[in-house]
């Protein structure tokens, strides 16, 4: 496969119904995930874990990109092959995340910015040489009493726009991800203005920064009801919604769109999905960036037993082809026994 240029890669990811399976938990998420199946977090059971996923036979045709976490694009399969060599062989490009988590504004703040640019430059040229095509980058914003505020949005987009600078100064594709978080007891109608007010600053930051809107992925959240809201919208609500936040604050040329599920159930993440590619009228491809909506269901049939990947790998495959689908607005719930 030749990927020459960013904007070829960008639309490889999420072409055809393709989208992108974040397998970049930090070691104290992945031990989390791990714990829930009394599995120990090592070294090896992750690599493990992960091979799984990679050797799974969904990947082929539903996968066009893998986030790693830096350890996991420096192993080898239990073969001895890199596991990008593993990504790759399965149609898909590697990539990683590049951030190094958050920090409070201020001491007695709520609201965090994201941190890894000083030495982004030397790691992305580290990793280029490893063979990852893609980076990704969080900016987590909160909704609460008084936020966000403005100063929080503007420092966190103008962070992303830097990142995506350097990076593509690198050879690689910035996948620019600005999390307004599910947790809360907000409204969708909050979510909506929280949102659009994060999207117009990141656009407005990477056009100052002379960033290649057409070599750029966007990782957004959904336009949903805060998780702890006592009226939860309906998938349409979702869908429209999320649709029309987009319309109004993405520029056309952005080749793709890429949701992240945070913390959504498997087939809502899909479902959502699946209604605004029914909704239509976009020019960009509205995919799927997924961690738990993808893995969850593997997690669990896995159990951190080799006796149990065959039926891990085929939780993580029926997965994999449901959100394909829902990329095509292809989905219902009666294909999913």
């Amino acid at each position: 496969m030749s990927v020459n240029d960013l904007n070829k890669i960008a639309e490889y990811i999420v072409s055809n119904g393709k989208g992108i399976l974040a397998a970049d938990e930090s070691t104290g998420t992945i031990k989390k995930r791990f714990d829930s199946i009394d599995t120990e977090s090592t070294e090896q059971s992750r690599r493990t874990y992960r091979e799984m996923l990679f050797q799974a036979d969904g990947m082929k045709d539903n996968i066009g990109g893998v986030i790693l976490f830096e350890e996991t694009l420096k192993q080898n399969a239990e073969n001895g092959t890199s596991l990008v060599q593993v990504i790759s062989n399965q149609g898909a490009l590697p990539g990683i995340k590049v951030d190094k988590g958050l920090t409070p504004i201020s001491e007695d703040s709520k609201e965090t910015v994201t941190n890894g640019l000083d030495d982004l430059d030397q790691r992305c040229k580290e990793y280029y040489e490893i063979g990852a095509k893609f980076t990704k980058w969080r900016a987590v914003i909160n909704i609460g009493n008084g936020i966000p505020t403005d100063g929080c949005i503007d420092e966190n987009m103008l962070r992303l726009a830097n990142y995506a600078k350097i990076v593509q100064a690198n050879k690689m594709v910035p996948i620019v991800e600005p999390e307004v978080l599910m947790d809360g007891s907000h409204s969708i109608d909050e979510c909506y203005d929280a949102t659009s007010r994060v999207l117009k600053s990141l656009f407005k930051h990477l056009k100052d920064k002379n960033v290649d809107i057409k070599g750029t992925i966007l990782k957004p959240n959904m336009v949903i009801s805060g998780a702890s809201c006592p009226n939860q919208a309906e998938i349409q609500e979702v869908a429209e919604k999320t649709v029309r936040c987009l319309l109004e604050n993405v520029p056309e040329e952005l080749p793709g769109i890429a949701f992240l599920s945070g913390g959504q159930s498997d087939i809502n993440a899909t479902a959502h999905l699946d209604a605004m590619n029914k909704i239509g009228g976009f020019s960009w491809k509205l995919s799927f960036s997924y961690g738990r909506a993808l893995q969850q269901a593997a997690l669990k049939a896995w159990m951190g037993k080799k006796e149990n990947i065959a039926s891990a790998q085929s939780a993580f495959s029926h997965r994999a082809l449901m959100n394909k689908k829902a990329a095509l607005g292809n989905w219902n719930k009666d294909i999913e026994n």
